[in-house]
């Protein structure tokens, strides 16, 4: 079992920056990537960044290239969602996700959530 646990969302104007933090607990050696999702008010769960552990590129929806980045610290089993030039357009729950690896297979571990507010 991989346990994760988000913190740094909040309210912040359009503009403005926030970085939101996941702490990964548990089996957590056999994480093939981390991620960030969001699900905005009304809509679906999307994919904001994910990172691999070893293999394959950093991914980025379109809506936040250039404007997010994702990046993990091993030592302290955490990974950051950096988000600056925020919009109100950013408004919603924030995810941090991870795939691990069990045998041949790949199982999705989620967090809690954190609440972004971009206000106008």
């Amino acid at each position: 079992q991989v346990q994760l646990v988000e913190s740094g969302g909040g309210l912040v104007q359009a503009g403005g920056s926030l970085r939101l933090s996941c702490v990964a607990s548990g089996s957590i050696f056999n994480i093939n990537a981390m991620g960030w999702y969001r699900q905005p008010p009304g809509k679906q769960r999307e994919l904001v960044a994910l990172l691999p552990t070893s293999r394959g590129s950093t991914q980025y929806a379109d809506s936040v290239k250039g404007r997010f980045t994702i990046s993990r610290d091993n030592a302290k089993n955490t990974v950051y969602l950096q988000m600056s030039s925020l919009e109100p357009e950013d408004t919603a729950v924030y995810y941090c996700s991870a795939v691990v690896a069990r045998g041949t297979h790949e199982y999705d571990y989620w967090g809690q959530g954190t609440q972004v507010t971009v206000s106008s």
